[in-house]
C-alpha cells in the first residue's frame, strides 16, 4: 500500500544523490522515498531496479504489488507509472539487499504545473521521458488523489480504488459514453450488478436521459423500478411495418431454390401495400420496401392472390402460395401477436412507439428495459436486428439533439464472430452504430460473458473496457488483444478478482485501475443470482398448498401459453 504521509520538505542540493534533477518550486523531493533506479526505458515502457529492502521500509512500502503506482521527477514534470511486472533475474544463494530486483513500469501520466504555477495537476500521456540513472520515488496520498481525482468534466462515482480504499473511482460521462463502452467477464462475476451501478450512477444525475436495454433474462426490471418503463412482451408492440425490407424477409421467405423470386414477389406486395396506405404515396418517390410508412397485411395478401388469378400456369403460383401461407401462420400464431397483430385499422403510431422506447420526455425515468426473454427464438434475431437499426436512425434524424445509449446484454449470443448464426443483420446494424454513432450521439454498452466470442471489430471499438474476473484463457487473451499497452500489467489479475471488482481502462477514466465497484443494495440488484441447488432439492419442488404433480402442471401451462 503507498504511503500516506506527506513529502518532507525540498532537498536543497542541486540533485539528489542518485543522480536526478533538482527540485523544482512546489515539488518536494523526499530521499527516503526513493525505491528504485531507471536502468531501461523503451518507448513507454521502463525498468528500474529496486532498492533494498531497508529502502522500502523508510519510504513506507513493505513491498510492491502489479498495480501500484510510482513517479519519477524530471526537470519539467513529475512522470507517474504503474508497476506492470516484479522480477529477478538471477536468485542469489542466499536472500539478502545484494540480490537484483527489477521492476516493469508502464508510463501512464504525468503532473504539470497548475495554472499560475501552482500545485500539479495531473493528465495522460507523456511529454518528458526518464532517462538511465534516474530515481523512482513511492507515490503518497496527495499523488494518488491527483491521479485519481474527479475529472474536470461531468463524472460519476462507480466504486473505490483497489490501492486504497478511501479514494473514489470516478468515470467521465461524456469518455465513457461518447465512444463505447463494455462490462466483460464470466458468470458469477457480478456483471450485471456493475452495469446497475453504473447506470444508477449516471442517471441518477441525468435524469433525463435516454437508454434502451435489451434484457434476454428478465433480470433488470427488479434493479430499476424507479428509474425505468419496464417493458415485457405483453406490454409493448413493435409492428411488423416497422421492419426494413430484410428483416421482413427473414421472418417470411422460406429459404427454398425459389429464394430470389420469393424475395422480389415480397418486395412487390410490400410496396404496393404501402403506396395504398399513404394517399401521398404516389407523388412520394421515397417510398421503397425499407420505408417505415404502415401499411397493411390483408392488403399484401390480396395483391399475392390477384398476382395467382392472373397466372396461365398453376406451376408459376408457388411462390405466391408460400409467401400467402407464411403469413397466414405468422398472423395466427399467439406467440408473434405483439408484432403480427392486425385488426380493422393500422395507426401511424411511430412517434408514441419510438417516444415510449427511448423516453422522450423521459418524465424521471430514463430507460426503457425491454424484457425480451419470452419473444419466440424464432424471430429473436429480426427483433433485435430491428431495435439495434431503429436506435441509431432515431439518432440520426433526431440530428444528435437525442443522444441515446443502447446497452445489450448477452451480446455474444447476436454480436459473435461466426457466421451463418443468422445474426447478420444485427452486427450490421451494432457495425454501424460503433463506427458512426459517435457523430449522431449515439453510445453502445456490449455486456458479455465470452468475450472470445464477440465480433472483434465491435469490440475494438468500446474504448472503455470494465473487465471482471475471468478464467478462461482465450477470453483473457481476447481481451488482452484489445487493450493499450496501460491496461496489460492490469490483465493478469483476472482470474483472481473477486465478485465485484474490476480492472478498468480506457477513455472513460484517467489512468488505468483495479476498483471495487460500489455494492448496490438488495432491492437495486439484478436477478441474476445462480439457482440454490441445495436448497431446493432438500425442499423439493412442490410449493406450499400444492404437491409435486401440481408443480409439473403448472410448468406445463406457462409452457404451452409462453409467459412466465
Amino acid at each position: 500500500m503507498p504511503d500516506r504521509d506527506d513529502d518532507t520538505e525540498a532537498n536543497s542540493s542541486s540533485e539528489n544523490r542518485f543522480g536526478g534533477p533538482a527540485a523544482r518550486p512546489g515539488v518536494s523531493f523526499d530521499e527516503t522515498k526513493i525505491i528504485g533506479q531507471v536502468v531501461s526505458v523503451e518507448g513507454s515502457r521502463a525498468a528500474a531496479r529496486l532498492v533494498g529492502s531497508e529502502a522500502l521500509l523508510a519510504a513506507g512500502l513493505k513491498s510492491l504489488q502489479i498495480g501500484s503506482l510510482v513517479k519519477m521527477h524530471l526537470d519539467e514534470t513529475t512522470v507517474f507509472a504503474m508497476v506492470k511486472g516484479l522480477n529477478i533475474p538471477e536468485l542469489a544463494a542466499a536472500r539478502s539487499d545484494a540480490e537484483i530486483r527489477i521492476m516493469e513500469l508502464e508510463l501512464v501520466g504525468e503532473g504539470v504545473p497548475g495554472p499560475g504555477g501552482g500545485a500539479e495537476v495531473f493528465r495522460r500521456g507523456v511529454s518528458f521521458y526518464p532517462t538511465l540513472g534516474d530515481s523512482v520515488y513511492a507515490v503518497n496520498q496527495d499523488d494518488l488523489t491527483r491521479v485519481y481525482a474527479q475529472p474536470n468534466v461531468s463524472a460519476v462515482k462507480v466504486g473505490t480504488i483497489y490501492q486504497d480504499r478511501n479514494l473514489p473511482a470516478y468515470v467521465s460521462v461524456d469518455d465513457l459514453l461518447g465512444k463505447h463502452f463494455a462490462v466483460l467477464g464470466t458468470t458469477g462475476s457480478g456483471k450485471s450488478c456493475a452495469v446497475s451501478t453504473m447506470l444508477r450512477a449516471i442517471l441518477s444525475q441525468h435524469r433525463e436521459g435516454h437508454v434502451l436495454l435489451l434484457d434476454l433474462h428478465g433480470e433488470y426490471g427488479h434493479a430499476f423500478t424507479d428509474f425505468a418503463e419496464l417493458l415485457g412482451a405483453g406490454e409493448f408492440s413493435i409492428p411488423y411495418w416497422l421492419l426494413n425490407f430484410e428483416e421482413l424477409q427473414e421472418i417470411v421467405v422460406e429459404k427454398t431454390d425459389d429464394l430470389e423470386i420469393d424475395r422480389s414477389i415480397l418486395r412487390e406486395a410490400v410496396i404496393h401495400a404501402r403506396k395504398l396506405f399513404d394517399e401521398s404515396a404516389e407523388k412520394n418517390a421515397a417510398i421503397d420496401g425499407d420505408s417505415p410508412v404502415p401499411y397493411r397485411l390483408q392488403e399484401v395478401l390480396r395483391y399475392l392472390d390477384s398476382a395467382v388469378g392472373k397466372l396461365d400456369k398453376p406451376t408459376g403460383a408457388a411462390p405466391y402460395i408460400r409467401l400467402r401461407n407464411r403469413i397466414n401462420a405468422l398472423l395466427a400464431d399467439r406467440r408473434f401477436a405483439f408484432m403480427f397483430q392486425e385488426g380493422y385499422n393500422v395507426a401511424d403510431d411511430m412517434a408514441e412507439i419510438l417516444a415510449r422506447l427511448f423516453r422522450v420526455p423521459a418524465n424521471g425515468k430514463p430507460i426503457t428495459i425491454l424484457d425480451l426473454s419470452e419473444v419466440p427464438s424464432d424471430i429473436m434475431k429480426v427483433v433485435i436486428s430491428l431495435l439495434c437499426r431503429m436506435t441509431f436512425d432515431f439518432a440520426y434524424w433526431a440530428e444528435g439533439d437525442t443522444p441515446v445509449l443502447l446497452v445489450c446484454e448477452e451480446a455474444h449470443r447476436y454480436a459473435g464472430q461466426l457466421d451463418g448464426s443468422g445474426f447478420d443483420l444485427t452486427k450490421r446494424a451494432l457495425s454501424r452504430i460503433v463506427n458512426e454513432g459517435r457523430k449522431y450521439g449515439v453510445s453502445l454498452g456490449i455486456v458479455s460473458q465470452r468475450p472470445s466470442e464477440l465480433d472483434l471489430g465491435i469490440l475494438s471499438q468500446c474504448s472503455t473496457i470494465f473487465a471482471m474476473r475471468m478464467n478462461n484463457l482465450k477470453d483473457q487473451e481476447y481481451v488482452r488483444g484489445t487493450l493499450s499497452e496501460s491496461g496489460l500489467g492490469l490483465i493478469d489479475a483476472l482470474p483472481s478478482l473477486r465478485t465485484g471488482e474490476a480492472i478498468v481502462v480506457g477513455e472513460g477514466v484517467s489512468v488505468p485501475a483495479r476498483v471495487y465497484l460500489n455494492l448496490l443494495p438488495e432491492n437495486q440488484r439484478p436477478r441474476s443470482s445462480t439457482a440454490e441447488f441445495s436448497k431446493y432439492w432438500k425442499e423439493g419442488a412442490a410449493k406450499e398448498g400444492e404437491g409435486e404433480t401440481s408443480a409439473v402442471t403448472n410448468v406445463v401451462n406457462r409452457w404451452r401459453r409462453q409467459r412466465r
